[in-house]
């Protein structure tokens, strides 16, 4: 069972939050603070004492907006310590996502919280609290949030087929859909090379293992993905067609 933090200098949201976590039956304890540097305070002890100990905290739900320290800068603090609490943060902005995913967050709860939207983030919790076999500070980093209806959700990096530019935005296109996400391609481009993702046009990134067919036609190159066709640029072509040959080689 969760043992958990809540952090938010709003009294009444942090009373909201602590007596819907003390009701979930996966949370054995949920204690409250009312800032960050009191927050920081209790995890730099629970951390000290070990993961035995009863003062011992295995996550935080932190809000972002409050006085002095933010709930980013605590989570970036805690980046450093050797063995951190997961974090969900819990806010009423929507547009820290994207920096939530790069600190790791596990999830990204919106205000009001809605009993079944708890929920379902003590549920991500409670799996990589009980598989300690894994890093859990990996699990979040194979993710990417985006909104659906309102709500951030996070959706698995290996079932986007190609990222498509639209501004500093981008459109991720998965089997089911597609989820406009406020990152500019490059920088997907960038976080995402590792993983197998290659710019084939300034307007798109494709996951390299989900191109079904390469085509030519009249000197210009295109891919298929799934029912998409997308066209190479000149000066991708030579890259992709030696990534592709490189890939079938193997």
């Amino acid at each position: 069972m969760l043992r958990v933090l809540a952090v938010d200098d709003e009294q009444p949201a942090l009373e909201e939050l602590l007596y819907l976590l003390r009701a979930d039956p996966r949370v054995r304890s949920a204690e409250g603070a009312t800032g960050a540097t009191e927050a920081l305070r209790r995890i730099g002890g629970a951390v000290d004492a070990g993961p035995d100990d009863p003062s011992a905290i295995d996550v935080v739900f932190l809000d972002i907006h409050m006085a002095g320290l933010t709930g980013l800068d605590v989570a970036q603090l805690l980046a450093g310590f050797a063995a951190p609490p997961l974090i969900v943060f819990v806010t009423a902005h929507e547009g820290f996502a994207v920096h939530a995913f790069d600190l790791k967050a596990v999830d990204y709860v919106l205000k009001p919280v809605r009993r079944e939207r708890l929920a379902e983030a003590v549920r991500r919790v409670a799996e990589q609290v009980g598989d300690r076999s894994a890093p859990v500070h990996d699990s979040a980093g194979d993710q990417i949030p985006v909104e659906l209806g309102g709500v951030i959700r996070f959706i698995p990096i290996d079932e986007i087929a190609y990222a498509e530019a639209q501004g500093d935005y981008a459109r991720l296109h998965t089997a089911t859909g597609s989820h406009l996400v406020r990152i500019p391609l490059t920088t997907l481009e960038e976080r995402w090379r590792s993983r197998g993702f290659v710019r084939i046009h300034r307007r798109h990134l494709v996951a390299l293992g989900r191109i079904d067919e390469l085509r030519l036609d009249a000197g210009s190159m295109s891919v298929r993905i799934g029912e998409a066709e997308l066209a190479v640029s000149r000066r991708h072509t030579r890259a992709l067609r030696d990534l592709l040959m490189r890939q079938g080689g193997r």
